[in-house]
């Protein structure tokens, strides 16, 4: 069973684990020589499955993430996550190879808006500030004025300008409590 998401992206359904306790330990041990065998840090999301997580060095939300991921010294950066997490960090470190373990992760909020639908709505309000919520492509950030979390949303908007328009892109929800 999936989920469809605009026609834009597909929620696999969570699968369950067939693998006894043992055979867990097994793999997660495995994976733990292969990231001391290549210099990797292991950086799994908060919401990622809890074996995932007892086998990460680093669990937390995106942005902790890709900014633990641009301090550590190793060569390799395992980013557990979805797309826009890995190529945060890859942007954060790019002398260093990031790898996304499932390449089917996606987030339904960065595959709301591309980089093309931005283009678009910028070139209707030439003017406007863009301001992109973090959980976006970098095709969407490279085409934003900035870039804000949810912590810092409401100073990063307050230092624009008053008499400039905002597009608030992708989370309208997060866009409506800024504005007010």
């Amino acid at each position: 069973m999936t989920l469809e998401f605009e026609g834009r992206y597909t929620l696999p359904a969570i699968e369950t684990m067939a693998a006894s306790p043992e055979e867990i330990r097994k793999k997660q041990e495995r994976v733990r020589v292969l990231a001391l065998e290549r210099d990797a840090v292991i950086l799994a999301h908060s919401y990622q499955r809890e074996e995932i997580q007892e086998v990460a060095d680093l669990v937390g939300d995106s942005l902790k993430l890709s900014q633990e991921a641009a301090r550590t010294k190793s060569s390799v950066i395992v980013f557990c996550g979805v797309h826009f997490m890995a190529e945060t960090a890859a942007i954060l470190c790019p002398e260093r190879t990031v790898v996304l373990p499932d390449l089917d992760a996606g987030c339904s909020l960065s595959a709301s808006i591309t980089a093309d639908e931005l283009r678009d709505w910028k070139s209707k309000f030439p003017d406007a500030v863009v301001v992109s919520y973090v959980n976006t492509s970098a095709a969407v950030k490279a085409e934003s004025d900035y870039c804000c979390t949810s912590a810092n949303a409401v100073k990063v908007v307050a230092a624009i300008p008053a008499a400039r328009r905002v597009l608030f892109v992708p989370d309208r929800f997060l866009g409506a409590y800024v504005a007010r």
